[in-house]
């Protein structure tokens, strides 16, 4: 029979391989993604998949970036979209969720169900995009692509979850005190629930980064479209492209064009940024998911 210090010991011994397992399954996938990136369209349709190049080539880079100038662009509208929606949907949730999650709101009630009511039925596509058009006019213009994310009914009802678990008493020896609402809010609560906070704003980023639906719906005009949708259109173009040339519209070589490594490089200039962004939010992630689990 083990001793308890050697079951620690071995206990520990596997645990340790097993998330160094985990780490490789999750690092595996990023790795091919590189390496098909940088790979020669010839060799990926001989030799397939694998972790390092078999013939290194850039060509799907140079196709993607061919018109620089608009790619740049393009990026500078999707950092300018996530930053200023994210921001805007951070305090339009918070503004929101704060008052639901107050017992002494006397509209909890009423808006607690028009916010939830939301979420089961809506008016469509057609009116919806109506009124975001030609009611709003927001068509071609930055903030069709911001205020259509900007009030997210789950995550409304998520962050109020989140201000329920402060502890009434701190609110109320804050009024003690003479602090305002707005005092209570901003030096009182929210340092309590920054995990909260910082869990919904790296999901709305996440939103706003990804998206190319508002683009395709309501944006013409190319000096307004952000990277997601312009990097759709190019793999767009290399489908049809590839449709013609299989058909025999176009007698060109198909292995010159860069189909599959084209995709992976799409790949790894979309999510980039947010492979850097995301650490900024990892410690406090997993308590901003969990803290609403445990009732107190």
């Amino acid at each position: 029979m083990l001793k308890p210090r050697r079951t620690l010991k071995v206990y520990k011994w596997f645990i340790l391989l097993f998330l160094t397992a985990f780490a490789t399954a999750c690092l595996v996938p990023i790795l091919a993604i590189l390496s098909v990136s940088f790979s020669d369209e010839r060799s990926l349709a001989l030799t397939g998949y694998a972790l390092l190049p078999a013939i290194p080539s850039l060509e799907a880079y140079r196709y993607l970036l061919a018109s620089p100038a608009a790619i740049f662009r393009s990026y500078g509208v999707s950092v300018g979209v996530t930053a200023i929606g994210g921001f805007l949907s951070l305090c339009v949730i918070t503004g929101i969720a704060y008052p639901l999650a107050r017992a002494d709101f006397f509209l909890r009630r009423p808006l607690a169900f028009f916010v939830f009511f939301t979420m089961l039925f809506n008016g469509g596509l057609v009116p919806w995009y109506i009124i975001i058009s030609r009611s709003l006019h927001l068509q071609n213009t930055i903030w069709a692509l911001i205020l259509p994310y900007i009030a997210n009914a789950w995550y409304i009802l998520l962050m109020r979850t989140y201000f329920q678990k402060v502890p009434i008493e701190l609110i109320e020896s804050a009024k003690l005190d003479g602090a305002g609402e707005w005092r209570t809010l901003f030096s009182i609560v929210l340092p309590v629930v920054t995990p909260a906070l910082a869990t919904v704003a790296l999901f709305m980023t996440l939103t706003y980064w990804n998206d190319w639906w508002l683009a395709m719906l309501f944006v013409e005009e190319e000096a307004l479209v952000p990277l997601q949708y312009r990097l759709y259109r190019i793999m767009s173009n290399i489908q049809f492209l590839t449709t013609q040339m299989t058909s025999g519209a176009v007698t060109v070589d198909l292995t010159k064009l860069p189909s599959e490594s084209a995709r992976m490089a799409m790949c790894v200039i979309a999510a980039g940024p947010m492979l850097f962004v995301f650490p900024f939010f990892q410690k406090y992630f997993v308590r901003g998911l969990t803290v609403g689990a445990i009732k107190g």
